[in-house]
């Protein structure tokens, strides 16, 4: 069964797709095996990684970058990473309804990720997915993330290309920006840019971004202005993502970028197995004992940990 569903992957099949991410998303025990079967065919679609705060429009212009991108005839898959409630576990699926004109054509395939009020695991669920539509044939990926978490930005690095979406109103936000932001950014967008303070927004981001050591020190990080809703400056966004993969490309860096994004993959792999491995039944029982006394100072999580190496 998992063979047939394997085969209708790689033909692209859109059911298929969405039955081999809702294994993953569901940590279904097949969803490691359907990986393997589809390593071989991965590692050929480019991934663009976009984040920013809520509200700056990122869903507009990945819709917008996705038709620009079909124009020039090449196949898409769109991940979503959507905030949800721990409560009823619905995704809000405002991205997927927005982005619906793409969503109807067969050579571009969208999918929600839900966050389940946990966004613990999201980052290895979000690549797997993108393995699943690199193995079905797309040409470019594009993972729009909301909010700008710890998270948010582990899945934004898993990309060869991460875009950053800002708003002028964004402008005071810029002084107190996580770093973490600041550094992932291989491009800058000021999106809603025909709002008053969009040129003081582009200034104290560009003066930052100089100010800043950058990872690529031989490379000036873009800064776009565009108003997505009007699709302008999106073919302007689309040339720089292709300069930028041009540029990583010549000097050899998405190789590299590539390899430490596996090395970090297979740390998390062994991570989780030695845990599953480790928490067995008797020692989830122990804790369950021992986690009064520790709470009350009897004993410490150090000799309890000493205790389970016993």
């Amino acid at each position: 069964m998992l063979d047939h569903l394997a085969e209708r992957i790689l033909k692209s099949e859109k059911a298929a797709i969405a039955r081999g991410i809702s294994l993953v998303e569901n940590e279904s025990r097949q969803s490691g095996e359907l990986l393997k079967m589809l390593y071989k065919s991965t590692g050929k679609a480019y991934l663009i990684g976009i984040t920013g705060p809520p509200g700056a429009g990122k869903s507009t212009i990945t819709n917008a970058l996705s038709k620009v991108l079909r124009s020039k005839g090449y196949k898409i898959g769109i991940i979503a990473v959507d905030p949800t409630s721990p409560f009823t576990g619905g995704a809000l699926l405002g991205d997927r309804i927005r982005m619906q004109e793409s969503g109807s054509d067969n050579d571009v395939f969208i999918r929600s990720m839900a966050t389940r009020g946990s966004l613990g695991g999201l980052a290895k669920k979000a690549k797997e997915a993108c393995e699943i539509l690199d193995a079905s044939g797309k040409d470019f990926i594009i993972i729009e993330t909301v909010g700008v978490g710890q998270s948010e930005l582990d899945i934004a690095q898993t990309a060869d290309t991460t875009i950053v979406v800002l708003v002028p109103e964004s402008g005071d936000a810029v002084q107190t920006m996580k770093a973490g932001l600041m550094e992932i950014g291989d491009i800058f967008v000021i999106n809603k840019s025909d709002r008053d303070g969009s040129e003081t927004l582009g200034v104290a981001l560009r003066t930052m971004l100089h100010l800043k050591m950058t990872r690529e020190s031989d490379r000036e990080i873009p800064v776009i202005k565009t108003v997505a809703s009007k699709n302008k400056g999106i073919e302007e966004l689309y040339e720089f993502i292709f300069r930028h993969k041009e540029y990583l490309e010549s000097k050899g860096k998405l190789a590299v970028k590539r390899k430490e994004n596996l090395l970090k993959q297979i740390n998390e792999l062994v991570n989780n197995k030695l845990e599953n491995k480790f928490w067995t039944d008797e020692r989830k029982k122990l804790l369950d004992k021992r986690i009064a006394k520790i709470s009350e100072r009897e004993i410490t999580p150090y000799d309890f940990v000493d205790e389970l190496f016993l």
